[in-house]
């Protein structure tokens, strides 16, 4: 049994780690986002998703480079491929995830909307921004699999 699970994990090990650390970085991300916005105030949700973004890329670079994709290279070269590429992407998912906040809140009205549950009221931009995350973690995963952090013999 234990054989099994191990053979499991080193066949999927990749997937895994991006499994965790995405989870970790959609926290990093969320509470940064929760952070700003109680600072900033809930009109300014599009710069509070721009500074969480930022703080997630920078949090999610390193523990893609290290831990998912274990790249080695740390040329001048290498790391300027890899971040150019990297960037490139989360820029365009950051795009996909402030446009589907904007059509989501200001559009279809969801930024009116809040749930209170177990004494936590859970805001119509909190859920907009749960449910985009599913379609930027797998979009990023895509991004830096197979464009990013590729082995050479992909």
């Amino acid at each position: 049994m234990m054989k099994t699970i191990k053979s499991l994990f080193i066949k999927y090990k990749e997937l895994i780690t991006y499994v965790i650390f995405g989870v970790l970085t959609t926290l990093v991300n969320f509470f940064a986002f929760w952070l700003f916005t109680k600072i900033l105030g809930e009109e300014l949700y599009l710069v509070n998703n721009a500074i969480a973004w930022t703080v997630g890329v920078v949090f999610a670079y390193a523990t893609n480079k290290l831990f998912v994709f274990e790249s080695k290279g740390w040329s001048l070269k290498t790391i300027t491929k890899e971040l150019t590429g990297f960037l490139g992407a989360r820029i365009f998912s950051f795009l996909v995830e402030e446009g589907g906040m904007f059509l989501f809140v200001s559009v279809l009205g969801m930024g009116e909307k809040a749930i209170a549950l177990a004494g936590i009221t859970i805001t119509g931009q909190l859920v907009a921004k749960i449910l985009l995350a599913v379609v930027v973690v797998a979009l990023n995963y895509i991004f830096s699999k197979f464009l990013i952090f590729k082995k050479k013999n992909q």
